[in-house]
């Protein structure tokens, strides 16, 4: 398995953190097993500044992990039935994070067909509460330390050439027009297409 990416790697801004996080691996040990999936879709949030975020009006008890150290896991429950997976960014005190939206299965997929049972592999992992189901993550793991090898980590990846499309975040009513959700165009785990899709960089 490659490096772990290190704090420094989370320690920027939220909004260049999140597409340098496609292509990156995200890794769950989980009973004597290790799940991987490549980062194929991310959405950037903020503070203050962007009225779609968590962080918007401030410091709570929920969205607390936000304002902590960079690099560690936010995991909240939504919609009454499924968590959604987040990395930490920025220096602490500083609210962001990055919502991993979809994974490519790479390894562990016998587990992830037993966490998210009756369901084709292409849908196991395309989506952000998906792919907290098929990783076995919950509030458990919320403020976990995701630049250490333990049971939630993000890992490097070779470099290559990527295609980054960008489009407004999914599920939001503000913030419409900052187009802060990067996704690798044409790969089959992307949960969807943007409605409003323009190319970010090669």
């Amino acid at each position: 398995m490659a490096r772990l990416l290190p704090s420094a790697f989370f320690e920027r801004d939220t909004v260049k953190v999140a597409p340098d996080l496609l292509g990156k691996y995200l890794v769950r040990l989980k009973d004597r097993e290790r799940l991987i999936g490549r980062i194929v879709e991310v959405e950037a949030y903020r503070g203050s500044d962007d009225p779609a975020s968590h962080a918007f009006r401030g410091l709570t008890p929920r969205n607390a992990a936000m304002f902590g150290d960079p690099g560690h896991a936010y995991v909240y429950f939504t919609y009454g039935h499924h968590y959604c997976l987040n990395v930490t960014t920025q220096k602490a005190g500083t609210p962001g994070a990055v919502l991993l939206r979809a994974l490519q299965p790479v390894e562990g997929i016998n587990a992830m067909r037993r966490f998210r049972p009756n369901v084709p592999d292409s849908e196991l992992t395309n989506g952000p509460g998906k792919l907290t189901k098929a990783f076995a993550i919950d509030k458990s793991l919320n403020e976990q330390d995701m630049t250490i090898r333990g049971p939630l980590f993000v890992a490097d990846s070779e470099k290559g050439d990527l295609e980054i499309w960008s489009s407004p975040r999914v599920g939001i009513r503000e913030g419409l027009d900052r187009f802060w959700r990067f996704y690798l165009r044409g790969n089959a785990y992307v949960s969807k297409r943007g409605m409003r899709e323009r190319k970010f960089r090669d």
